[in-house]
């Protein structure tokens, strides 16, 4: 869902590391405000987590949210920009490739478990250049270890390349609570419904439907975790009843709304 009103927005700056100082970086930062960066890499990789607000990292493969008790893993070398909510406070990680021979090579949402918090909170409390040969350097290493045992979660949306469903995209991000069909979307773009439907599937590996479905509800995350009605909610993304979007919503996540934030 697009912010309400004309939230201001901060363009946050980019750290000038030449090089980590050591293996495993903390990084902390609070952000009253919406706040992004430009897109940008690193050499190194990075662990996006908020303890409270929600990131959304976008790539050209996708958009990764991540509400509390989430984190998007951001591999070395991957363009990137970063969105966060109003009221985020983020602990971000910075790990040096020689330390994370077994992570991912895509971009992906990370479960964080209550003793990941607790490593990530304990971490980011000490001084940048800690002792790598004493206690400091066993709790990064117990880090390192439950962040490659962080199980993968389903809270991306694939963005589709093709220019005329890029249209489509557009204006379902800046007006997700609209019913236009595939049909009317085919009409519009003089394209055939069936190249379309064919097309959103290649793109993005769902229909229409379901694309637009994910695209509503990882929107809604957002304004949920900042504390807005869950009826109000769900007419901003398009739903008749608030037992429908809730309904949809335990289908996507597994969990009511309530329950995915507690």
């Amino acid at each position: 869902m697009p912010p309400k009103g004309h939230e201001k927005i901060v363009r946050r700056s980019i750290p000038g590391l030449p090089s980590l100082p050591r293996p495993v970086y903390g990084r902390t930062e609070s952000l009253p405000n919406r706040a992004l960066t430009r897109r940008h890499s690193h050499p190194w990789v990075q662990l996006s987590y908020a303890i409270a607000g929600v990131l959304e990292v976008q790539t050209s493969a996708g958009r990764f949210i991540a509400p509390p008790q989430r984190a998007v893993w951001i591999p070395a070398g991957m363009p990137h920009k970063v969105f966060s909510s109003p009221r985020t406070e983020m602990r971000s990680l910075y790990l040096d490739c020689s330390v994370t021979a077994w992570a991912p090579d895509a971009c992906q949402v990370l479960a964080v478990s209550s003793l990941l918090r607790e490593l990530i909170r304990s971490f980011s409390q000490l001084p940048v250049e800690y002792a790598e040969d004493g206690a400091d350097g066993r709790l990064a290493q117990v880090l390192l270890d439950q962040l490659a045992a962080a199980p993968q979660l389903d809270l991306m949306l694939p963005l589709p390349h093709d220019p005329r469903l890029r249209q489509i995209y557009r204006s379902l991000q800046l007006h997700p609570e609209q019913a236009t069909t595939l049909g009317q979307w085919s009409q519009k773009l003089g394209v055939a419904e069936k190249t379309l439907s064919r097309l959103f599937v290649h793109d993005t590996g769902l229909t229409f439907r379901a694309w637009r479905q994910r695209l509503r509800l990882l929107g809604a995350l957002t304004p949920l975790e900042q504390g807005e009605r869950v009826t109000d909610v769900a007419l901003a993304c398009g739903y008749d009843s608030t037992s429908a979007f809730i309904a949809a919503f335990r289908q996507q996540f597994d969990s009511t709304p309530g329950e995915f934030f507690r």
